[in-house]
């Protein structure tokens, strides 16, 4: 028999933030080499964002990653703004970064170098990142 009539009153909903604590990478070595929380965490989950390319692995979902690697063979100028734009897209899927500012893209061969200046619930901080294409 299922229960029918249940309800809850008088209760008051507590809404906690989850802790960002994850393990810390070194991505040099390809190893795990302790944990990180807070800002250092958010900062290492950005890298990974745009290092990862989105829909390429079935273990991420359909919103983590970058999709960089579609502007291959694009004009410079286009290139430019659309990459600005998918990095934006690509870092505010993390519930913990909240904007994207002061982006700088420039290319070097078959990589983008991107600068910009990523706002976090735990803070600001510069990121200097180069993106294979």
């Amino acid at each position: 028999m299922i229960p029918s009539g249940g309800t809850i009153t008088g209760a008051t909903l507590e809404i906690k933030e989850r802790p960002s604590l994850t393990w810390k990478m070194d991505a040099a070595k390809g190893r795990i080499i302790g944990r990180l929380d807070g800002l250092e965490a958010v900062k290492q989950a950005a890298f990974k964002i745009l290092e990862t390319p989105r829909y390429h692995y079935l273990i991420y979902t359909a919103n983590y990653g970058s999709e960089l690697e579609t502007l291959i063979g694009m004009n410079p100028t286009f290139l430019r703004s659309e990459a600005a734009r998918m990095i934006r897209e690509a870092l505010t899927q993390d519930d913990r970064i909240t904007g994207v500012e002061n982006i700088r893209i420039t290319n070097i061969g078959d990589s983008l170098l991107i600068e910009c200046t990523v706002i976090s619930n735990y803070g600001r901080f510069e990121m200097t990142q180069e993106v294979s294409m």
